[in-house]
């Protein structure tokens, strides 16, 4: 048996079309229902849900192609929140609040499956069933943030399966360390000011919070270089010695990790020789890319595939 080679396929968002025509690009066909490729694995990074037209087609897509063998799923922040807005805790709440946020956020799946509610529930069962992450060897595939400590914790602690709805309660009742793990690895690392720091983007409005590089030592870098995946461009200050965070960079020797989440509007990027971002955005760019991996250990631009409406 040859090497496998696959094909990780950034967040779709409900697009349907668009994943179709990446996946012909790429010499998938359909067959008996199913897209398939003679010699390749797709991969889908997570967040195939929510925000797009054409939410309940693309589940079916992706469902069929990794029931049949012809893909690989994963979860993302988007379809675990979905999980959770379905789970009741212990005193009746839901573990995702039903408030607007995340009733925003989920409102277009939940109204693609107006009038087909078993099948949404079908789909909520199969979710549970999908990995946080893979580990594939020489390949690795997580949607925001690979740590390999978090990444040990969660080998150990997750159970084999299927995430279990009592095993969900008893993880984010009791602030469990692995619901923050969880939360990690789907998000990124993300930096909080502290109360008394004011920190504006060059729009003027003050940022508390954002999504940080984790590739790189965060000591002596400007609140610029430290941000990533933010629709705003921070101001470039140095971050001060006493705020810096305190994180293992990404080594450059360890095997390459294919994330999404980050919304590039510039569109999918290598941030280091051993990492990529494949989510271009898809809700207001059209374009959905993906990166065709055929072992290489330090990856390349001209391996990353774009389609546009």
């Amino acid at each position: 048996m040859g090497p496998q080679y696959y094909d990780i396929i950034g967040d779709v968002h409900g697009h349907a079309t668009l994943l179709k025509k990446l996946l012909k690009s790429m010499g998938y066909v359909k067959y008996d229902g199913t897209w398939k490729h003679p010699d390749r694995t797709a991969i889908f990074i997570g967040d195939f849900i929510n925000r797009g037209p054409e939410i309940r087609e693309t589940i079916q897509i992706v469902r069929q192609m990794t029931e049949s063998g012809t893909a690989l799923t994963i979860l993302g922040n988007h379809e675990y929140s979905a999980i959770l807005y379905h789970i009741k805790d212990s005193a009746g709440m839901y573990l995702s609040r039903h408030i607007a946020g995340n009733r925003n956020q989920i409102q277009s799946t939940l109204t693609a499956f107006t009038g087909f509610i078993p099948e949404w529930k079908d789909h909520l069962k199969w979710l549970r069933t999908l990995p946080f992450f893979l580990d594939l060897g020489s390949l690795r595939v997580i949607h925001a943030y690979w740590n390999d400590d978090d990444i040990n914790y969660l080998r150990s602690f997750i159970p084999k399966g299927k995430l279990k709805k009592d095993f969900l309660r008893t993880i984010h009742e009791n602030q469990h360390p692995t619901a923050s793990i969880i939360y990690r690895i789907l998000k990124g690392l993300e930096f909080r000011c502290p109360p008394d720091l004011i920190l504006k983007c060059s729009k003027g409005m003050s940022r508390k919070v954002f999504r940080m590089n984790w590739w790189e030592s965060p000591q002596n870098k400007t609140f610029r270089q430290l941000s990533f995946g933010n629709k705003f461009v921070l101001p470039e200050y140095t971050v001060p010695i006493q705020l810096a965070p305190s994180f293992e960079p990404y080594p450059v020797i360890k095997p390459p990790v294919v994330v999404g989440h980050y919304c590039l509007t510039e569109g999918a990027v290598i941030m280091q020789q051993n990492i990529c971002c494949i989510d271009s955005a898809v809700v207001g760019s059209e374009t959905l890319s993906a990166y065709r991996w055929s072992g290489e250990q330090q990856l390349t631009r001209e391996n990353i595939i774009n389609v546009s409406l």
